[in-house]
């Protein structure tokens, strides 16, 4: 057997959807209806990622997410027709790796499935690397320098902190929540427009264009993504 998915989704046609479109993907999949049989099977099966529903019949989805972060760290992808910004941002900070909403494309699936499986991978490292490249941009962790375009680019202590967050969750969607306690250490509403102040002034160091973005990309309403590639 080789990369096993597990889809938990109670409607069988979407169900049996994801698992041809992962199959025809050479990858291999185990089916759950139900949250508690998605409990048993993550228990004993080794699975690389989830694919989640958060509309199970038996529990939210939100709380599985919970249930399933006390004891590990594999990816999980919720597929939901949820689309308010406030239940996305919940499964995210409840330990959500993305977030699609039905209706989806199957290739945005399996392009978001590979960032996952990659950005999960390279955690499983022994060495994480010291050096991040993404197209012109290079960020040296152990020096503490950035470059573009082969240029020193100066970055204030916090924006660094920011970036480099960024950078090494890249491709993954991260609140506005989750950064401002792993890089301010709190969290109100209040401070969600200073944020933005940084990611601005970051975007003008980083980008030709800071009104179409290649590194730094908003998820309305929720958080940012760094590009993956």
């Amino acid at each position: 057997m080789g990369i096993l998915f597990l889809i938990v989704e109670d409607d069988r046609k979407i169900r049996k959807f994801i698992n041809f479109s992962l199959r025809s993907q050479e990858y291999d999949c185990i089916e759950a209806a139900t949250g508690k049989e998605a409990m048993r099977l993550i228990t004993t099966q080794n699975l690389v990622a989830i694919i989640l529903d958060l509309g199970l019949p038996d529990m939210d989805g939100v709380e599985l997410i919970k249930q399933v972060r006390e004891f590990s760290d594999i990816p999980i992808v919720v597929v939901s027709a949820r689309d308010q910004d406030n239940e996305k941002v919940e499964a995210l900070d409840a330990g959500a790796d993305d977030y699609l909403t039905k209706p989806f494309s199957i290739k945005e699936l399996l392009a978001r499935i590979r960032v996952v499986l990659r950005h999960s991978n390279d955690n499983k490292k022994e060495d994480a690397p010291v050096v991040y490249r993404v197209a012109d941009l290079e960020v040296d962790l152990e020096k503490h320098k950035v470059t573009l375009e082969g240029k020193d680019i100066h970055f204030t202590p916090m924006e660094y902190n920011v970036l480099t967050l960024l950078i090494k969750n890249s491709g993954k969607v991260l609140t506005h929540k989750y950064i401002l306690k792993e890089v301010w250490g709190t969290y109100l509403d209040s401070e969600i427009q200073s944020m933005r102040v940084f990611m601005a002034s970051i975007r003008r160091k980083l980008e030709k264009n800071p009104a179409k973005p290649r590194y730094i990309l908003t998820e309305v309403g929720i958080g940012y993504r760094f590009a993956d590639e």
